[in-house]
C-alpha cells in the first residue's frame, strides 16, 4: 500500500475528489530524456549501415551503422532465433564505458538459427528467415529494417528516421585534460566530437536535472536510446503493463507516451497513460491475418509513443475513403524511448496469438505453477489487529459456511515496521496462531517488504550493512530513504551473493514463528521510497558499477525472485512458493502472483480490472488480480457483492482494504448480502479443478489463463476491442455486472457457428451474437463453450485442502456436432512432484454418443481417492438406456434424468475413479 504516512488523506477529503497528485509525477516534457527525444520528428534518418562492414556467421549478421551528423559508430548485431523470432541489438561500437545489457531475464541465451543472405548490391542486403518466403532487407542509406512477408510488410523499423543513441561522452566544463581526446581522431570510429559541434548540442537536462526539491546529478552524461517500428494493416496494438487503461491501447499523439517506469502511486487516476508499479515492455499487435510482438529489453525508464494513420477518423471519414477508394493501408506506428542502457528488441512473428505467447515464453519463461490452495480465497487487510482478530475472523468464514484458503497480515503484524518479526504483544506466539490454521487446513500470508528499518538493534539490518549488500547514495554511503520503518536501507537485490542471503533468512530456524504454512508478500518494492523523487529511489544511487537509472524496473523482480526462492529452499526445494508482488518486470510470471495495487472502491475501478488483467496476462503473467471490494473508501453493499462476483472469475481472487477503512468482512453487510457473497465464492471453489488445469496449461505453455476474446477468435473484428469480458481458457465466458443498479447487460457471444450454455441455467445460446441478459444481483454472467466439457467439485468445503479427495461432477456441453471435449488434470497441489510425472492428465471427449477418458500420459503415475460422481451433458436427447463399461470390461447401467424442456441429461453415479479408463454409452 503505497498509501503516504503523511497523511494526504485529510486534505483532500473536504475537496471530495480522491485522486493522484499529479505533481508528484513526471510528464514527460518534465523527464529531459523524453522531451528530448520527443523533439525529433520523423524524417530523414542520420544513419546508414556500412555496407564493407557486414559480416555473416551461421548464427548472426553484424554491421556498423554510422551518424553522419556526428560520425559516431554503432553496431548491429541481427539474429534469427528459434520458434520465428528476430533478435535487433544496437550499442555503440565503441563506448566510453560499458552500457548496461539487461541480466536475468531471458531463461538463457535464446538458441539461434542459421541465416543466409539472399542478395546484397550497394543499396543494402537481403536475408532468409528461414519458413514461409520471410525475409529481413536491411537497407543502408538511410538505414532501416524491412521484415517481410512474400510481398507484405510485417513490420519497418527506423522507417520514420526515429533511431536515437545518445553515445556516452566527456563532459566538457569539467573536464581536466582537453588533451585526452585528440588521441584518437585519426581512428574512424572515434566517439569523440569535435567541441564546437558538442557545444551547441547541450541542453537543459543533459549534464543534471531537477525535478521538485530533487537532483540527479547524471554523472553519465545523456545516455537515451530510441527507435520506431511501423506495422502496416494494424489498427490493434495491445500490452506494455501496467497502466490503469483499456485493453486496446490508444495513440498517444495528443498527450503523454504511455511510460514504464515502477512507481508507488497513491490513489492513481484510470483511463491515462501514467506509470503504475509494474513495466513490461512487451506489446503485441494483431489484424485478422496476424499477431505480432515487440519485446524491448529495457530496464530504465521507458516511454512508448502509439501512432496510426486511421486513429480519429470518423465513421464518415472512413466511408469516404471507401467512396473515393482511398488506398490509404491502415497502419500503427510505435516508437520506444528508454533513458540508458542499449537497444535489444525481439521481434516475435507469430502468426498466430498463441504462437506469440510461446515466443515470448521461450525467452521469458512461462508462469509459475501455484499450488492449488492459492487459487481459493483469499482474506485479507490492513490490519488483523492481533491473534485474536485472526481467530475471529477465521471462525466467521465457518460460522457463515463461506470457504476460504489464506488469511493475509500486513505491515502492523510486525515488531515496529521490521520485516521478518512479529509484534511482541499482538503476535506473541505467531506459531500457535499458524497451528490453529493448519488444523484447518488453511494458511497464512505476511508481508515482507525490501525497506529495511535502520535500527542497530535489528538482526536484519545489522547483517546487511555488514556484508555491505545496501544500495549505495552516489557518494558511496548506504542509501537511505523513508518509509513505513522510518528511515531505511535498501538491499541491493541486483546481487546474487544479496539474494542468496536474502532467502536464507526464509529458513524456518531464521525467520522466527514461520511455519510451512506461512507465505509472502512483497510490496513496496518499485522501489516505494517517501521522500525520493517520484516517490522512488534517486537514479544516481548506485548498485555496484551500475546506477539505479539503468536497473530501475529490475528491482521488483529480483525482490520476488529472492523471496520466492527462500520459500524453496526452506522446504528443500519440494513445496512450490507463493509470493505475491507488487513491482513486476518481463519475466516475473516465473516467481509468483500479481495484484493491481491501491485501487478503490468505485465502480470505474471495479471495471478496469478486467483490462489491466488481461494486458498483464498477454505479456506473460496469468495470475493477476485486484483487491476486491477497493483498497481506498468504502464500499457499497452492491459495490462490494459485484466485485465478489467478479473477482471470483478472475485468477487471483483476494479481498483488501485500507487502515482507515470500516471492516467488511463478508458477513458485515446484512444476511442477503452474505448469502450472495457466500454463493459466488462457493462457485469459485467448484470451479477449482478447471482453474488448476488452466494454470497448469500456463505453466506448461505460456498461454494466457484469463484471456481477450480475440485470442480465441482471432479472425472476428468485433473481438478485438472487448475488455468489459473475458474467457477463461477457451471454454468458459464471463461477463461481469460492473454498473450501478444495472438490470441487464449485452454480452457478445462469438464464434459463428458456435453455441454457448449458461452455467446458471443451462439456456442456449448462439454465438456471434450481441445477446442481452436481464441481472439481478444474484446474477454473474458466465457460460460454458459449445463443445467443451469441464470438472466441477460440487461439494464445497471450508478450503480447497478439504477437498481433495472430493468427487468430480463433469459438464459436458455439446456443439451442434454433438461432440465435446476437455481435459482433467490432478496432481498433489503443493509439491515439484509433478515433475516426476506424478500427476493424472486425461483427456475427456463426447462424439457419437460416447463419453471417454483417456490417459494423456501414459507414463506418469498418481494415485486418486476422488471418482466422477454426476455427469451433466447439456444440449443432449434423451437415451433409452446408459451403460458404463470400465478397463475390467466389466459394463454396468448408470441411473440418468432428462429434462426434455432444457435437453440436460444427468447421469447419476457412475462411479469410476478419476483417474482410470473408462467409457460411457447413451443408446
Amino acid at each position: 500500500h503505497g498509501c503516504n504516512k503523511i497523511k494526504v488523506v485529510g486534505s483532500l477529503k473536504f475537496s471530495g475528489t480522491w485522486a493522484v497528485d499529479r505533481g508528484n509525477f513526471k510528464t514527460c516534457d518534465q523527464s529531459a530524456f523524453c522531451k528530448r527525444q520527443r523533439a525529433l520528428k520523423p524524417g530523414e534518418s542520420p544513419y546508414r549501415a556500412l555496407l564493407e562492414t557486414l559480416e555473416l556467421t551461421n548464427t548472426r549478421l553484424t554491421l556498423q551503422l554510422i551518424n553522419d551528423n556526428n560520425k559516431v559508430r554503432l553496431l548491429l548485431e541481427l539474429y534469427r532465433l528459434q520458434g520465428n523470432i528476430t533478435r535487433v541489438k544496437i550499442n555503440e561500437l565503441k563506448p566510453l564505458k560499458p552500457r548496461y545489457e539487461v541480466p536475468d531475464v531471458l531463461i538463457r541465451e535464446p538458441p539461434t538459427e542459421p541465416l543466409s543472405l539472399l542478395s546484397q548490391d550497394e543499396n543494402g542486403v537481403v536475408l532468409s528467415l528461414g519458413a514461409e518466403s520471410q525475409r529481413v532487407i536491411v537497407s543502408a542509406r538511410p538505414f532501416r529494417l524491412d521484415i517481410m512477408e512474400g510481398s507484405d510488410v510485417v513490420m519497418s523499423l527506423n522507417s520514420r528516421g526515429l533511431l536515437t543513441f545518445e553515445h556516452l561522452r566527456m563532459r566538457k566544463d569539467t573536464q581536466a585534460e582537453p588533451e585526452a581526446e585528440k588521441k584518437d581522431e585519426a581512428d574512424p570510429a572515434n566517439q569523440a566530437e569535435t567541441a564546437k559541434e558538442e557545444e551547441e548540442k547541450v541542453e537543459d537536462g543533459m549534464w543534471e536535472e531537477t525535478f521538485k526539491s530533487h537532483s540527479d546529478s547524471k554523472p553519465n552524461g545523456p545516455s537515451a536510446v530510441s527507435l520506431d517500428f511501423s506495422l502496416p494493416g494494424v489498427e490493434h496494438v495491445y500490452g506494455i503493463p501496467e497502466h490503469a487503461d483499456n485493453l486496446r491501447l490508444k495513440t498517444t499523439d495528443n498527450g503523454d507516451p504511455y511510460r514504464l517506469y515502477n512507481l508507488d502511486v497513491f490513489q492513481y487516476e484510470l483511463y491515462n497513460p501514467m506509470a503504475l508499479y509494474g513495466a513490461v515492455p512487451v506489446m503485441l499487435a494483431h489484424n485478422t491475418q496476424r499477431t505480432t510482438g515487440i519485446f524491448w529489453l529495457n530496464a530504465a525508464e521507458t516511454w512508448v509513443d502509439i501512432s496510426s494513420n486511421t486513429a480519429g477518423k470518423t465513421v464518415f471519414g472512413k466511408m469516404l475513403d471507401y467512396v473515393q477508394g482511398s488506398s490509404e493501408t491502415p497502419q500503427t506506428d510505435v516508437r520506444w524511448i528508454s533513458e540508458s542502457g542499449i537497444i535489444d528488441v525481439f521481434i516475435m512473428l507469430g502468426p498466430t496469438p498463441k504462437d506469440v505467447f510461446s515466443q515470448y515464453a521461450s525467452l521469458t519463461g512461462t508462469q509459475s505453477f501455484p499450488p492449488l490452495s492459492s487459487l481459493g480465497y483469499h482474506q485479507c487487510r490492513w490490519n488483523y489487529n492481533d491473534q485474536e482478530d485472526v481467530q475471529a475472523v477465521d471462525a466467521g468464514f465457518d460460522e457463515h459456511d463461506i470457504p476460504y484458503d489464506f488469511i493475509w497480515l500486513d505491515i502492523e503484524h510486525t515488531d515496529g515496521k521490521r520485516y521478518f518479526t512479529w509484534d511482541p504483544h499482538k503476535f506473541a506466539t505467531p506459531k500457535e496462531m499458524l497451528q490453529g490454521l493448519m488444523d484447518k487446513r488453511r494458511k497464512m500470508v505476511a508481508i515482507v517488504d525490501p525497506h529495511i528499518k535502520v535500527d542497530s538493534n535489528y538482526k536484519i539490518h545489522n547483517e546487511i550493512r555488514s556484508r555491505g549488500f545496501y544500495v549505495k547514495n552516489k557518494d558511496g554511503g548506504d542509501y537511505e530513504g523513508w518509509c513505513w520503518p522510518g528511515s531505511a536501507g535498501y538491499p541491493d537485490f541486483t546481487r546474487e551473493d544479496m539474494r542468496a542471503w536474502w532467502a536464507s533468512m526464509f529458513a524456518y530456524d531464521q525467520y522466527e514463528g514461520s511455519m510451512e504454512n506461512l507465505y509472502t508478500w512483497n510490496d513496496m518494492n518499485e522501489p516505494s521510497v517517501f521522500n525520493g523523487p517520484e516517490v522512488t529511489m534517486h537514479k544516481d544511487a548506485m548498485h555496484g558499477a551500475w546506477e539505479h537509472r539503468d536497473v530501475h524496473n529490475l528491482y521488483g523482480l529480483y525482490v520476488q525472485m529472492a523471496t520466492a526462492d527462500g520459500q524453496l529452499q526452506r522446504s528443500g526445494g519440494t513445496e512450490r512458493p507463493f509470493v505475491l508482488t507488487r513491482a513486476f518486470f518481463a519475466g516475473s510470471q516465473r516467481y509468483g502472483a500479481v495484484w493491481t495495487g491501491d485501487n478503490a472502491a468505485e465502480w470505474d475501478h471495479l471495471k478496469i480490472s478486467i483490462p489491466m488483467c488481461l494486458s498483464l496476462g498477454l505479456v506473460g503473467i496469468s495470475f493477476c488480480g485486484a483487491d476486491v471490494g477497493g483498497f481506498f473508501k468504502s464500499p457499497s453493499a452492491e459495490l462490494l457483492v459485484r466485485w465478489y462476483q467478479t473477482g471470483a472469475y478472475q485468477p487471483f481472487f483476494r479481498a483488501h482494504a485500507h487502515l482507515d477503512t470500516p471492516r467488511r468482512e463478508p458477513w458485515l453487510f446484512g444476511p442477503e448480502n452474505t448469502a450472495l457473497i457466500r454463493e459466488v465464492v462457493r462457485q469459485r471453489y467448484t470451479l477449482l479443478p478447471y482453474w488448476y488445469q488452466q494454470f497448469y496449461q500456463a505453466h506448461r505453455t505460456g498461454q494466457p489463463v484469463m484471456r481477450p476474446l480475440w485470442v480465441e477468435y482471432p479472425q472476428d473484428p468485433a473481438t478485438f476491442a472487448v475488455d468489459d469480458e473475458f474467457l477463461i481458457g477457451r471454454d468458459l465466458l464471463v461477463h461481469p455486472v460492473t454498473e450501478e443498479g444495472a438490470r441487464g447487460v449485452t454480452a457478445y457471444l462469438p464464434g459463428k457457428d458456435g453455441v454457448w450454455f449458461d452455467v446458471h441455467t443451462f439456456q442456449k445460446h448462439n454465438g456471434a451474437q450481441n445477446l442481452y441478459i436481464p441481472v439481478t444481483m444474484s446474477s454473474i454472467p458466465v457460460f460454458q463453450r459449445g463443445g467443451s466439457i469441464i470438472p466441477r467439485k460440487l461439494r464445497v468445503r471450508r478450503s480447497s485442502s478439504c477437498m481433495e479427495d472430493d468427487p468430480y461432477t463433469l459438464y459436458v456441453a455439446l456443439n451442434l456436432q454433438r461432440t465435446a471435449e476437455g481435459e482433467l488434470y490432478i496432481d498433489d497441489g503443493h509439491t515439484f512432484n509433478y515433475e516426476k510425472k506424478e500427476f493424472i492428465h486425461r483427456r475427456l471427449s463426447f462424439a457419437n454418443n460416447i463419453l471417454s477418458s483417456v490417459n494423456l500420459a501414459p507414463d506418469a503415475q498418481f494415485t486418486t481417492r476422488s471418482w466422477i460422481e454426476r455427469i451433466i451433458i447439456l444440449g443432449a436427447s434423451k437415451p433409452s438406456k446408459v451403460t458404463v463399461k470400465t478397463t475390467d470390461g466389466q459394463e454396468n447401467p448408470v441411473e440418468f434424468d432428462f429434462d426434455a424442456s432444457m435437453s440436460v441429461l444427468t447421469l447419476r453415479k457412475p462411479g469410476v475413479n478419476a483417474g482410470a479408463d473408462w467409457t460411457v454409452t447413451l443408446q
